[in-house]
Formats: C-alpha cells, sequence, structure tokens
C-alpha cells in the first residue's frame, strides 16, 4: 500500500479500490439474482440489503441459512476486494443468532480488520433492517491473488 508523507493512504488510491470493488460488484450476477443492492463500498467497509422473497424461505417458514451466509459472503467479497486486487475467501464461519422470514429486509456490514501479506479477515453482521436484530455474524477470511 502506498500512502502520504503522513501515513495516509493516497486518496486516489483509496478511489481506485473502491472503483475495483464495484465494477467487480456490477458483474456479480449471483448477487443481482437473489435481489442483493450494494448501499456502502469504501476502503475495508460495506453494506448490501437483501429482501426476503418467497423463494428463499425454507420449510420451516424461514429464510434459509444458505442465503443469509451468502449475503454475508457477498458483503465480505465487497469489503476485502474494496482494496483494489483480486481477492477471494479461503474461508469463512457463520453463527446464526436469530431468523429472518418472508418480507424481511436483511443488512450486512461488513468491515476489514486486519490485513497481512496476501491474507485477511473480515467480519460481517447481517441485522433485519426493521428492528436491527442481529441475525448472524459472520468471519471471513480473505486471500489476495497474484497475477500470473
Amino acid at each position: 500500500m502506498s500512502g502520504t508523507d503522513d501515513g495516509e493512504t493516497d486518496d486516489v488510491e483509496v478511489a481506485e479500490g473502491v472503483g475495483f470493488a464495484r465494477r467487480m460488484w456490477r458483474d456479480d450476477a449471483a448477487s443481482r439474482a437473489l435481489g442483493m443492492e450494494a448501499t456502502v463500498v469504501e476502503r475495508d467497509h460495506a453494506v448490501v440489503r437483501m429482501p426476503v422473497r418467497a423463494d428463499m424461505v425454507n420449510g420451516h417458514g424461514i429464510c434459509h441459512g444458505g442465503l443469509v451466509f451468502s449475503l454475508a459472503d457477498s458483503c465480505f467479497a465487497l469489503a476485502c476486494n474494496s482494496q483494489g486486487a483480486l481477492t477471494v475467501a479461503a474461508g469463512a464461519d457463520v453463527t446464526f443468532t436469530a431468523s429472518a422470514r418472508l418480507g424481511d429486509v436483511l443488512v450486512a456490514e461488513g468491515r476489514v480488520r486486519a490485513s497481512f501479506g496476501r491474507s485477511g479477515l473480515t467480519d460481517v453482521t447481517v441485522t433485519r433492517e426493521a428492528d436491527g436484530l442481529v441475525v448472524a455474524e459472520f468471519r471471513g477470511r480473505s486471500r489476495t491473488l497474484v497475477p500470473r
């Protein structure tokens, strides 16, 4: 990472990183198919919304956990790619804390917590938009790829 004399990240570098993440999102057909909308894309930070549709509800009448995971994973991808380099998931863990139902809007907020070498950690909290109830906590482990 380059910086200015005072140790701050260069504004141009930040803009390029955010632009890289936005281009990735533009081409993300899977997230679009699930109705996701990126509302915040900043360096090391992203917010993504997803309405729970009828085709997302499982046999218990609640949002399928895999779709909650997908929302968190998409937010994770935006946050860690906002550094401007092709970054992919190396692994992730999720803890489900509450359920979401048909008609709920889920909001995922992700923040890069640590970057070390080509690896990183990003935390994502998924909440219900209506009341802020935490639905899931996700920790993603990322790896930045080196161009061949």
